[in-house]
């Protein structure tokens, strides 16, 4: 396997669905800016999103792809066998859990959004619209299981090209937007499901080469069975610390208005980042590093896991420090349009720069995490990640009337960095991971090339200060200029120090 190709071609098609995701948020900035229809419509596609991320971002992965890679390694007989075992409890679990759900919408969405309640138009939209996009959790959690089987045969493509069904869906929607009005997020809301019907249809065409359905519901569940659900609750729990606290930050923001919209923006923005930075890599990562656990190959599994990390850095890194510096234009640039206010961008600002400072720390998790369930751990990490979880949720409740929505970030962000630091110290005590040198070296260049380069972009943006303003219709254009500035300055710096040597690209493992 190679790890920058195989990350890099994870990447693209990850970032071409963040590029329309982002597409999609700017669109739906326009036409609903951060009104109470927008608050209300954000709730629904939190719910379901969320799962997609618990789901398709690593979590599924985390408990199936030891297990199944492990099967696959004996014989792959076993390794069909177990999956459909998987895949017929797992169809049978999700229907009923989404029938159930949408019997007592009104009280699931009272306790996601309490600040809601008050507001009797604005819950019963929440629960109209939930009631709709709620199904998507059905289909995404299956395709996730496709992915993951993609995955384990280290076919990346697939799998992280599927969620721009979702975005081309969704835009197509919005494209419409002005003839809809009102009824947009109800349109929005059935092109969430329809999309992911889509997903999984078109997965399914790339997994039949290893995996045809066999829907049985009479089935033995063997000891591998219960030890694959035994880890998939800690690991849903742990991969997904990130998207937890963030949907535990909506549950608190739902008592601010027009909160729950500003955090929804500013979590556009970094998870860009994150999803390469910590999510392609831990997903890359974790089929070739369980193979190495199980074979027992210890050199082999140190030279994965620090290579990873180093690129986690190298990908992070320059990220948060220009997030620090230019939360502000990046925001306006990208969404200050049509009802999406000056006051709206500064709110939204204010919570990207407190994420920006917890990026790193996200990406961290993500790889760490990874490292102990390729050792079919999941109940450390998420002993952890409860601890994060709790941390967040008392700082953000005990600050929150005399701070309002801002501590939210700053809760999320403080509680990443704790959760990192304590997933190192475990991973270290257990012998499970050491730093080689090379990492430790070219860690240090990393951080001498990111903070130059946020020298530069600091200087880049006050150089296009003009063209930044919320009112220059082209700031977007003059913000991509800068960002695709910053980045040459990034990448030469990182050559010429030996932060990164272009012969890492070749490199296998």
């Amino acid at each position: 396997m190679n790890l920058v190709k195989s990350t890099g071609t994870f990447g693209f098609y990850t970032i071409i669905s963040r590029i329309l995701g982002y597409l999609r948020d700017v669109l739906i900035a326009i036409f609903l800016g951060t009104s109470f229809l927008a608050d209300a419509f954000f709730v629904a596609f939190r719910i379901p999103n969320t799962f997609r991320r618990l789901f398709a971002e690593g979590t599924f992965n985390a408990a199936f792809v030891p297990s199944y890679t492990e099967e696959l390694v004996k014989k792959k007989s076993k390794s069909i066998k177990f999956a459909n075992q998987i895949f017929n409890l797992l169809f049978l679990g999700l229907f009923f859990l989404v029938l159930v759900v949408e019997l007592f919408m009104p009280l699931f969405v009272s306790l996601i959004a309490p600040g809601f309640v008050e507001n009797k138009e604005k819950i019963e939209l929440a629960i109209n619209l939930t009631r709709i996009t709620f199904p998507f959790l059905l289909f995404i959690s299956l395709s996730s299981f496709f992915a993951a089987i993609l995955n384990s045969h280290n076919k990346f493509a697939a799998a992280s090209a599927a969620p721009i069904i979702l975005n081309l869906v969704l835009i197509g929607i919005l494209i419409f937007g002005k003839y809809l009005d009102d009824e947009l997020i109800y349109f929005l809301s059935y092109g969430v499901s329809a999309a992911g019907l889509l997903q999984l249809i078109f997965l399914y065409r790339f997994v039949k080469k290893f995996y045809i359905i066999n829907l049985r519901f009479k089935f033995k569940i063997d000891n591998k069975v219960k030890f694959f659900f035994k880890k998939l609750l800690p690991s849903i729990f742990s991969s997904g610390v990130t998207q937890i606290n963030i949907l535990v930050g909506t549950i608190i923001a739902s008592f601010q208005a027009s909160a729950v919209s500003y955090l929804y923006y500013a979590d556009r923005i970094y998870q860009i980042n994150l999803a390469i930075a910590g999510i392609a890599i831990g997903v890359v990562v974790l089929p070739q590093l369980s193979k190495y656990v199980y074979l027992k190959k210890k050199k082999k599994i140190l030279e994965v896991q620090n290579k990873a990390l180093e690129l986690s850095m190298f990908l992070s890194l320059p990220a948060s420090v220009a997030l620090f510096i230019g939360s502000d234009v990046i925001i306006s640039a990208l969404f200050g349009y049509g009802s999406f206010s000056e006051e709206s961008v500064t709110n939204s600002a204010q919570a990207l720069f407190y994420f920006g400072l917890g990026l790193p720390a996200f990406a961290l998790i993500k790889v760490f995490s990874t490292f102990f369930f390729a050792n079919h751990d999941t109940k450390t990490p998420f002993y952890i990640s409860l601890f994060s979880v709790i941390l967040n949720v008392l700082i953000s409740i005990y600050y929150f009337k005399s701070v309002g929505f801002i501590i939210i970030p700053i809760a999320t962000s403080i509680s990443s960095w704790f959760n990192s630091i304590l997933l190192f110290i475990f991973l270290k005590n257990r012998d499970l991971f050491q730093f080689n040198e090379i990492f430790i070296i070219r860690f240090f260049k990393i951080s001498f090339s990111s903070f130059l380069m946020g020298i530069f972009f600091k200087y880049v943006i006050i150089f296009f200060e003009n063209q930044l303003v919320y009112d220059y219709y082209l700031k977007s254009f003059y913000l991509l200029l800068s960002v695709i500035l910053g980045l040459i300055f990034y990448l030469l710096i990182s050559l010429l120090i030996k932060a990164f040597k272009y012969d890492d690209i070749k490199l296998k493992y």
